[in-house]
C-alpha cells in the first residue's frame, strides 16, 4: 500500500495518541528519574532543572502554537479527534499533579536532603539579625546597583517583562495613603543561587568536619528583603513573585526575504516580545495583585499558574556542578576506539574501512581530529559541511576557518533556522565568511537538519572522497550528554550521494535518485514504507518478518499506518521512541504486534536506526531524521545504511537488542498513552541499556570496569 492508501484504512481518530499529551508523558517520565530513589542527591537535581526547562520550551513552542490557533477561532480536530481548546485543557489536566509533585518533592526531599549534606539553601528566618546586617551590606554594594525599580501608574506604563524572567510584584503605599503597583526584575545576569558562605560565615567554606560546605539563598528573598532600599520613603505593603512565559516561535516569510541572516535576525529581536503563554505566580497571592498581571499582560486565569515551591527551577543545573562527586553517578569518560591510537593517518584508516563510532560512549575527537587533519593536509583540496548546532565555542568551526585559511575550498551550510541557536549560528556564519568559506544559509521552506562532512583529497590513484555522516550535532559538548552514532566510510556510492546533495543545498538541483542514500523531503517517507511493505510480503508469505526502529519521536501518520499494516500482517514490530509517540500500540486488530518503549536515563538517548530483518539479509540504516511531517516534509535530511556486516552485527548485538533488554530505565507505552516499567521477575537480571555500553565501550579498550558499570 501506498501512503494515500494507508491514510485512508486507518484514518480513525482512536488510532493516534495526541502528540502534545504524549509529549507531557515523556517529561513526566524525566520527573521520574528525579523521584527515583535510586540516584544519587545531585542527579535527581539535574533532572528537576531539565524537566522544569523542557516545560518552559513548551510553553514557547507547542502551547503557544496551540493559543495561536484558538486565538484564531480553529476548532478543527488533530489527527487524534481533539480540537485545539481540548487538547489544551488535557494538558493542563494532566500538568497540573506533575507540578504539584514536584513542588512537595522539592521542599519536602530535596531541600532538607541537600542540608543533610552540608548544602544549605537558607531562608531570611533561618539567618541571625548580625547576619542579615551583612547581606544588607552585600546587597548595596553588589545587587543593588544592577536593580531597576519600575513603577506602574498613570504617567508611566505597564513595565515590560522580558520571557523566562523572574520578577516581584510589589505593592507600594506612599506617605499620603496613594497605593501604587511596582516591579523589579530579579536579574538573570547574577546566579539565582547567591552563594553566601562568605558573607554570612566569613572565610569558613569547610565544614568542622573537614567536609565541603554551601551555604545558598534565593536572589529574589534577598532583594525583596531589602526593598525599603530600592523604594526610600515608601511603606512596602507586600511583595509576591511571579514569572512568565512568551511565544517564542519565530514565523518566517522566507519567499519574501532578500536576506535571510537579517530576517533570522530581526526575528530574534521580535521573539522577545511574543504574547505571554503563562504566568507562574508564588503562593499566596492577593487578588488584586493577580488581576492587576492578567489584566496588563493580556492573558486569562486559565493561563495562570500557581506554585507552592521555588519558580523557574530549571535554574538549579549550578547545583550539579558542585564537586560533591559522592552525591553524583560515577563518572564516564568516553574511550577512542583502538583503530585511531594504533594508525594515525585518518584518510588512511577510513579508505580500508567503514568505522562507527558511539557517542558518548565513544569520544567526540575523532571527528574533530579527522576535520583538523583534512584542514592541514595538503592534499585535501575541499571540505563541506553541514552545521545545524554547533555550540558557543566550536572547534569544528575553528578547524573550516584554518583550512579556509590555508587556501583550501571550503563550502558550508549553517543552518541558521536552527530553534534557539540562531544567534549562534550568525555568528559563526559571520566568522567563516570573512576567511572565504563559502556560506549557505539554508533552503527556501526548508530546514538542513543532515549532519554530513565530505571531504575530497587528492591521492596517488585520482581525486578520492572521505564522508562522515551522524545522527546527532558536530556539538562536542552535547556529543557527551547525547547518545548518537557516527560513521566514517570511503563508499564511493555513498559519497557520490553526500556530493549530490550538497550540490542540492549550494546550487540548483531536482534530483529524485539516490544510490544508497534516503533523502528527505524527496524521497524518505516512500523508501521506508517500501522497506515495511517488503517485510509485509515476508509475513503473507509465511516468512519471518520483523522490523525495530529507534527514535526520538514518531508522528508521520503514513509511516504509523504503514505499522499498523505490518502489524496485521503478522510483523514483529519493536519500536524504542524516547519522547512523543503518537502510535497506539497493543490493539487487538490494528497494533497487537507492535511493542513501544521509551528509555529515560543518564544520557538522552538522541540516536535514530532503522532495522529491517529482510529475511534474514539483515538491513540497518542510520538517520538524522524521526518520523514527523516535519523532518520527512520540511527539513533535509539523511538516512544511510550500514552495510559493513563486521559493524551490522555490532549495532544489532549492542545497541538493538541491549536496548530492548533494557528493564531499569526503559518504560513500556499501555495503549491508553500511559507508561509503566517493565515487570523483572525475581529470576531476572536488572539490564541498564547505557550503563551496559559503557561497560562494553570500556571493555572493548581492554579497561577493567568498576561498578556502578558492572551489573
Amino acid at each position: 500500500m501506498n501512503a494515500k492508501e494507508l491514510l485512508k484504512k486507518y484514518s480513525k481518530p482512536e488510532n493516534y495518541i495526541n502528540r502534545d499529551l504524549s509529549w507531557v508523558e515523556f517529561n513526566k517520565r524525566v520527573l521520574e528519574e528525579a523521584l527515583n530513589p535510586e540516584l544519587p542527591l545531585l542527579e535527581k537535581v539535574k533532572f528537576i532543572s531539565i524537566f522544569c526547562s523542557n516545560l518552559d520550551e513548551f510553553y514557547m513552542i507547542r502551547i503557544s502554537g496551540l493559543k495561536e490557533q484558538i486565538a484564531a477561532n480553529v476548532d478543527e480536530p488533530s489527527i487524534d479527534g481533539l480540537t485545539p481548546i481540548e487538547q489544551l485543557k488535557k494538558i493542563e489536566k494532566t500538568l497540573k499533579p506533575l507540578l504539584k509533585t514536584l513542588d512537595n518533592y522539592w521542599m519536602d526531599y530535596i531541600v532538607p536532603s541537600l542540608n543533610e549534606n552540608n548544602v544549605k539553601l537558607l531562608s531570611l528566618d533561618d539567618i541571625t539579625d548580625d547576619d542579615k546586617a551583612n547581606l544588607t551590606e552585600y546587597f548595596k554594594k553588589e545587587i543593588y546597583p544592577v536593580l531597576t525599580p519600575l513603577a506602574f501608574d498613570p504617567g508611566r506604563p505597564f513595565p515590560y517583562i522580558s520571557n523566562l524572567s523572574l520578577s516581584l510584584a510589589i505593592l507600594i503605599r506612599k506617605p499620603n495613603g496613594e497605593n501604587h503597583f511596582a516591579r523589579v526584575k530579579v536579574p538573570s545576569i547574577l546566579s539565582r543561587l547567591l552563594q553566601i558562605d562568605n558573607i554570612i560565615e566569613p572565610k569558613k567554606s569547610i565544614g568542622s568536619n573537614g567536609n565541603f560546605t554551601a551555604t545558598y539563598m534565593w536572589l529574589g528573598d534577598i532583594i525583596k528583603a531589602n526593598l525599603p532600599l530600592l523604594f526610600p520613603g515608601m511603606e512596602i505593603v507586600e511583595a509576591h513573585r511571579f514569572r512568565i512565559t512568551r511565544d517564542t516561535d519565530i514565523e518566517l516569510q522566507e519567499d519574501e526575504a532578500d536576506d535571510l541572516l537579517s530576517v533570522i535576525e530581526e526575528n530574534i529581536k521580535q521573539r522577545r516580545f511574543g504574547s505571554v503563554v503563562r504566568l507562574e505566580v508564588g503562593h499566596p497571592v492577593p487578588d488584586f495583585m493577580l488581576n492587576t498581571l492578567i489584566d496588563n499582560l493580556q492573558i486569562t486565569k486559565d493561563d495562570v499558574h500557581v506554585s507552592d515551591g521555588p519558580l523557574g527551577l530549571s535554574d538549579v543545573m549550578g547545583l550539579f556542578k558542585l564537586p560533591l562527586h559522592q552525591l553524583k553517578e560515577k563518572p564516564f569518560y568516553p574511550v577512542i576506539p583502538k583503530v585511531f591510537e594504533e594508525e594515525d593517518d585518518y584518510f588512511s584508516i577510513i579508505r580500508q574501512k567503514d568505522i562507527l563510532l558511539h557517542h558518548p560512549y565513544h569520544s567526540f575527537s575523532p571527528i574533530i581530529d579527522f576535520i583538523k587533519k583534512a584542514a592541514l593536509d595538503p592534499d585535501v583540496l575541499a571540505i563541506k559541511q553541514t552545521l545545524y548546532r554547533v555550540g558557543p565555542d566550536s572547534p569544528i568551526v575553528r578547524c573550516l576557518i584554518e583550512a579556509a585559511e590555508m587556501g583550501k575550498q571550503v563550502a558550508v551550510l549553517v543552518e541558521l533556522k536552527a530553534r534557539f541557536d540562531e544567534q549562534n549560528n550568525i555568528y559563526w556564519a559571520r566568522a567563516l565568511e570573512k576567511v572565504g568559506v563559502h556560506v549557505v544559509y539554508g533552503l527556501v521552506g526548508l530546514k538542513t537538519h543532515a549532519k554530513m562532512t565530505l571531504v575530497v583529497r587528492k591521492e596517488y590513484d585520482g581525486v578520492k572522497r572521505y564522508v562522515h555522516l551522524a545522527t546527532g550535532n558536530y556539538n562536542a559538548t552535547t556529543a557527551k550528554l547525547y547518545t548518537d552514532l557516527g560513521f566514517f566510510t570511503s563508499d564511493d556510492d555513498i559519497c557520490s550521494d553526500v556530493s549530490d546533495i550538497f550540490n542540492f543545498l549550494t546550487g540548483y538541483s531536482k534530483q529524485k535518485e539516490y544510490k544508497k542514500l534516503f533523502v528527505s523531503p524527496v524521497n524518505m517517507r516512500e523508501k521506508f514504507i517500501e522497506l515495511i511493505n517488503r517485510e509485509i510480503d515476508n509475513a503473507n508469505a509465511g516468512k519471518e518478518a520483523k522490523i525495530i526502529m529507534k527514535l526520538n519521536s514518531l508522528v508521520d501518520p503514513a509511516i504509523i499506518c504503514a505499522l499498523y499494516e505490518a502489524s496485521n500482517s503478522g510483523v514483529e514490530i519493536k519500536l524504542i521512541i524516547r519522547g512523543v509517540c503518537s502510535l497506539v500500540p497493543g490493539v487487538t486488530g490494528l497494533s497487537e504486534n507492535i511493542e513501544v518503549r521509551s528509555i529515560v536515563g543518564r544520557y538522552l538517548e538522541h540516536s535514530r536506526l532503522f532495522y529491517f530483518y529482510n529475511n534474514g539479509a539483515e538491513e540497518v540504516y542510520l538517520s538524522s531524521a524521526d518520523m514527523m511531517q516535519r523532518n520527512l516534509d520540511r527539513r533535509v535530511e539523511v538516512a544511510f545504511p550500514i552495510e559493513n556486516p563486521r559493524l551490522k552485527d555490532e549495532l544489532i548485538k549492542t545497541l538493538i537488542k541491549v536496548s530492548l533488554k533494557d528493564n531499569v530505565k526503559a518504560r513500556i507505552l499501555q495503549s491508553d498513552g500511559s507508561y509503566v516499567f517493565p515487570e523483572i521477575k525475581e529470576t531476572s537480571k536488572k539490564v541498564n541499556s547505557q550503563e551496559w555500553l559503557m561497560n562494553h565501550a570500556l571493555k572493548a579498550m581492554g579497561v577493567r570496569t568498576q561498578k556502578p558499570f558492572e551489573k
